[in-house]
């Protein structure tokens, strides 16, 4: 029995007078797996759920296999389930198939049951029935699960530990095709690293929405781009990394190209102007030369006239034919910082120690730093970051008079919610600022969502304009507090590249392995 494709055909999907699908189309074959990538809003969760059947598209259609499996926001059993009815919910396929077989196998000396034996034999070995109960466990251990008792109910589990049950439940029931949205939430590193594996082992078609880049990098053997572009999605084989050295050649070609065409322009216009000059150089003739000055004349001005016309066509088929410029890449304004001597020190912490959040011996950060801050949840992360911002004053603090701090938090929020984010970044920033990097140009905000009120933004459109204030107006110590949280992996990728190149000192604290892998600044874990 082959594993059928799950195939989506010109689907659009409309909500009120938003087009947030239009015309998308998807082949997923046995074997790939398909990473949704792009920002918020651009349609992944979207097309998830189309792919899945739990909500139908306006136009377009979607032939999917039987036995799909698809990562739901909610687990779809009662709170009074218990662990083990949703670990026998996902084993009931593989224990079905042993049950079969064993009862074809005792009629295959009186009947001819070959043919349905086989079929479900090609079952079993898909759904690796004989070891299921085994692999159960190893799943839930995993991802974590191990102590967690199998006679508890769902409701006395926390919404990450359902969360990772769910998942388990998912890949120990090994569908064909297999959908899953943001399926790392709520793992640690060795987790998420044991899923990828188990992912990879799968024989069926995966569809996966994602913004962790290492996991679409150990996932994925296909990458769909789901923001806006001229010819639609932008499906790329291979994996994250090799889309992003793609991505930056391509870039690379654009910015060429782009340059070559205004400095063809740029000598197309002074040839323009040389010439029209020669055309009426307002001098009489010589007197050696008024013999054939006419004819001479008249033959040269023909001449010259004819460039002119042909430089002119030139000129206006490369204006109508040129690429635009790319879009600038999200990059720190450079500004003129009070300065500081190279290496001075700004903030000294020496004993600090916040009851139950944070003990820390001594911890220097000068100008210039490039310091990452790793732990687990509860380490006191989040709570560095505020005494290093001040907004926490325990004693062992000494800071540099002359300090300018900002700071990105987790939550953010703003002091007047019916603010537009453009009122928002004006008043911030003022007139001046905001004429030289206009807050359209960062690109961390959609242009649909410049004149909402800032209380009705997202959680993530709010950190998004927080990150925007502080790209546009560098601090000298700047604090980010898990800054790739609500950003699409490309524009992750470019606040990485700008965070090399940022002025003053950077303090990060994250979980994001990608940004942790390719860290060059100094590390402290807590």
């Amino acid at each position: 029995m082959a594993e059928a494709a799950l195939v989506a055909s010109e689907l659009v999907r409309v909500f009120g007078d938003r087009r947030v699908l239009d015309g998308v189309s998807l082949t997923a074959a046995p074997g790939r797996r398909i990473g949704l990538i792009g920002e918020n809003g651009a349609g992944k969760s979207t097309l998830l759920r189309l792919l899945a059947g739990t909500d139908q598209p306006d136009r377009g259609t979607v032939t999917r296999p039987p036995d799909l499996g698809f990562l739901h926001q909610e687990m779809p059993y009662a709170e009074s389930a218990t662990v083990a009815d949703v670990v026998d919910d996902a084993l009931a396929e593989a224990r079905a198939d042993l049950a079969e077989l064993d009862r074809l196998a005792s009629l295959l000396a009186t009947e001819d049951v070959s043919a349905a034996y086989a079929e479900r034999l090609e079952l079993a070995q898909r759904h690796e029935a004989w070891d299921a109960d085994r692999r159960a466990g190893i799943v839930l251990a995993g991802l974590g699960l191990a102590d967690v008792a199998w006679e508890r109910r769902l409701g006395s589990l926390s919404g990450g530990e359902r969360r990772r049950l769910a998942v388990a439940a998912l890949v120990v029931r090994r569908p064909s095709a297999l959908l899953l949205d943001e399926p790392t939430n709520h793992l640690d590193d060795a987790g998420a690293e044991f899923l990828a594996e188990r992912l990879r082992e799968l024989p069926g078609t995966v569809v996966l929405a994602s913004h962790d880049r290492a996991f679409l990098d150990a996932v994925c053997t296909d990458l769909v781009d789901l923001d806006p572009a001229v010819d639609g999605p932008v499906r790329f084989g291979g994996t994250y990394s090799e889309y992003v050295r793609h991505k930056r050649a391509e870039r690379e070609r654009w910015e060429r190209r782009h340059l070559e065409e205004q400095e063809e322009l740029a000598e197309l216009r002074e040839s323009l102007g040389i010439t029209a000059h020669r055309v009426a150089p307002n001098r009489a003739p010589r007197d050696s030369e008024k013999m054939g000055y006419g004819v001479r004349a008249n033959r040269v001005q023909s001449q010259i006239s004819r460039r002119v016309r042909n430089t002119t066509r030139r000129i206006e088929d490369l204006e109508r034919r040129r690429v635009p410029a790319p879009p600038r890449p999200l990059s720190f304004t450079p500004d003129a910082l009070t300065s500081f001597a190279e290496d001075e020190l700004l903030v000294s912490l020496r004993q600090v120690h916040v009851p139950g959040r944070l003990e820390l011996d001594h911890l220097d950060v000068r100008d210039g730093t490039r310091l990452l801050v790793t732990g687990p949840n509860g380490a006191g992360k989040s709570t560095l970051l505020l005494v290093l911002a001040g907004q926490l004053q325990p004693p062992g603090v000494r800071r540099h008079p002359r300090l300018r701090v900002g700071l990105l938090a987790q939550d953010t929020e703003f002091a007047n919610p019916r603010l537009t984010p453009r009122g928002t970044y004006g008043r911030a920033l003022g007139a001046e600022r905001v004429g030289r990097v206009p807050l359209e140009s960062l690109g961390l905000l959609h242009k649909r969502d410049l004149g909402k009120p800032v209380g009705a933004l997202s959680a993530g459109q709010r950190r998004r304009l927080a990150l925007a204030l502080l790209v546009a107006d560098p601090p000298h110590l700047l604090l980010l507090d898990e800054p790739t949280n609500h950003l699409s992996p490309t524009l992750c990728d470019e606040l990485e590249d700008a965070l090399g190149a940022g002025p003053g000192a950077i303090v990060l604290a994250s979980h994001d392995r990608w940004l942790r892998r390719r860290w060059e600044g100094r590390e402290i874990s807590l």
